[in-house]
């Protein structure tokens, strides 16, 4: 996303024949499901792909009922790996399955996840990794793969030919999957003390950050504006105390920590403006933002602690924004006509310039609040620190596309949007512009 105005984002870069008679006599069940992939992802999948998910689904011959069962299933632990070899994460790509194919493949996709996790020892799997795999609450309880068809037909009310089905569709659906920038090392090749490595308790005080999340989402329940004001003040001075330190610390010998990355999704409606947000949000926490349109996400780059503070700050404001924008849609404008899309899109624009302006304001007295407490000049040891995120997003992404969001249509979307950017909490806002 854009680094240099307002409303200005980066983009990262981001393909038929004829079709396919169906699988040969004498195919074996991996050839089948092969041969039926290659026709979904080629788009010349005609009547050929029916007549591969028949032939896989059948059980007169016990053999090949469960040949298929294993072969399906080894095929779903294959793309897996080919995904992670691409960069992609548990968390996006089962997200990104759920968009293209929708939920009965999104758990498909995290059953082939949860698989492929257990194939390898906890001690060789990043725990930001095992933990995207256990927020999927899946239980690989189809064996070796011989049940696995007759699983998703009954954890999804499916006849065994759709389950087949589904089945092909997700592992074609990973085939196609782009390359990203890895920001997590795949299950096997994690090392503690290995660059890009997680260091959490080192990095981040996971009991600071609980309470800045309790803190935040009672500021975005409660009823109580000046409560929320006063939630949202008390997280803010955990945040920033707890940013100063870790940059201090930072300067001492062998203390020096990496910038990384991390992708946080961005989803329609009004996406481009809710990208627009997370711009802001990480340009005043020292981070950068790198839109993948297409692909309904965004990288964050920065130091970790920074890094998961826009993830909170990001996911707080949107809920503030969403509800907000509710509140003002339900009643019409000053023309009398219903609040739509218009309406909407020129809240959103409004709400997220808005929020950036005030998360620069603030952070310019938090930096001088700061500054007297310690006595230390926090500039150059922040301006060193961006610098550092500069360098890694541009070994990252290289030449990166610019472009300006639309303007806003609706005044009066416009106008509530920022009346609801005032009143916003901050409460996991950060410092320094």
């Amino acid at each position: 996303m854009g680094k240099k105005g307002r409303g200005r984002q980066r983009r990262a870069a981001g393909a038929p024949t004829a079709a396919w008679a169906g699988p040969e006599a004498g195919a074996s069940p991996a050839e089948v499901v092969s041969g039926a992939v290659d026709a979904l992802v080629s788009g010349g999948e005609g009547g050929g792909v029916d007549l591969a998910a028949a032939r896989l689904a059948d059980t007169e011959d016990r053999e090949w009922a469960d040949a298929a069962g294993r072969a399906l299933l080894a095929a779903l632990l294959d793309a897996a790996a080919s995904a992670w070899t691409r960069g992609w994460q548990p968390a996006e790509t089962v997200r990104q399955v759920d968009r293209v194919l929708g939920p009965v493949a999104a758990a498909v996709c995290a059953d082939a996840v949860t698989a492929d996790l257990e194939r390898h020892s906890p001690a060789t799997v990043d725990p930001r990794w095992a933990e995207q795999v256990r927020g999927f609450g899946v239980k690989a309880s189809w064996g070796r793969g011989e049940g696995y068809p007759a699983h998703v037909g009954a954890e999804h009310g499916l006849l065994r030919f759709e389950a087949v089905d589904a089945v092909l569709r997700v592992l074609a659906a990973l085939r196609v999957l782009p390359p990203l920038r890895r920001l997590c090392p795949p299950p096997g090749a994690y090392r503690p003390g290995r660059p890009g490595a997680a260091r959490r308790p080192e990095r981040v005080d996971a009991g600071k950050l609980a309470r800045v999340r309790a803190l935040l989402a009672k500021a975005e329940s409660t009823e109580f504006p000046q409560e929320a004001e006063a939630l949202s003040a008390r997280a803010q001075e955990m945040m920033a105390r707890h940013s100063i330190d870790r940059a201090l610390l930072a300067e001492g010998p062998g203390e020096s920590e990496a910038a990384s990355g991390r992708r946080l999704p961005v989803d329609a409606p009004y996406d481009e403006h809710k990208a627009v947000l997370l711009h802001e949000v990480a340009e005043a926490n020292h981070c950068r933002a790198v839109w993948h349109q297409e692909l309904g996400l965004c990288t964050v780059m920065g130091f970790p602690g920074d890094v998961e503070a826009v993830d909170l700050m990001f996911t707080s404001l949107l809920v503030q924004a969403e509800t907000a924008m509710r509140a003002s849609g339900s009643v019409r404008d000053r023309s009398g006509r219903a609040a739509g899309k218009a309406f909407r899109a020129s809240f959103m624009s409004a709400f997220s310039v808005r929020v950036g302006e005030r998360l620069v304001e603030t952070a310019r007295a938090a930096e001088r609040a700061a500054q007297a407490e310690t006595g230390t000049d926090l500039v150059p040891v922040f301006a060193a620190r961006e610098r550092e995120v500069e360098a890694a997003v541009a070994e990252a992404f290289g030449e990166l596309t610019y472009s300006r969001v639309r303007g806003p249509y609706s005044e009066d979307g416009w106008v509530e949007g920022r009346a609801a950017a005032d009143a916003a909490s901050l409460g996991s806002r950060r410092h320094l512009p």
